[in-house]
């Protein structure tokens, strides 16, 4: 099952994140899929970039994310998309 998850870069209490597509068994900071976008909290206000056309295909194909990378993504509007696509 591929997951939506945070992926941790940076320095000791300096934390970066990449948005990133996984395979539900490989470890956090593990081998990913693919880079779909960053997330940087330690900015004022957090910093998102997120490639919403990716994103998009990924659930599309099933992918589940994680509760912190669905809050980033409803933040960005992209789960909206995401549901309005699939009324349709």
């Amino acid at each position: 099952m591929v997951k939506l998850r945070l992926k941790r870069m940076g320095a000791k209490k300096v934390p970066f994140y990449r948005i990133v597509a996984a395979d539900s068994r490989a470890r956090r900071d593990g081998r990913d899929i693919e880079t779909l976008g960053t997330y940087d909290p330690t900015k004022q206000p957090a910093i998102v970039n997120i490639d919403e056309e990716k994103v998009l295909e990924w659930l599309n194909k099933g992918a589940v994310p994680t509760d912190t990378v669905r809050n980033l993504l409803s933040k960005n509007g992209t789960m909206k998309k995401f549901a309005d696509s699939k009324k349709k």
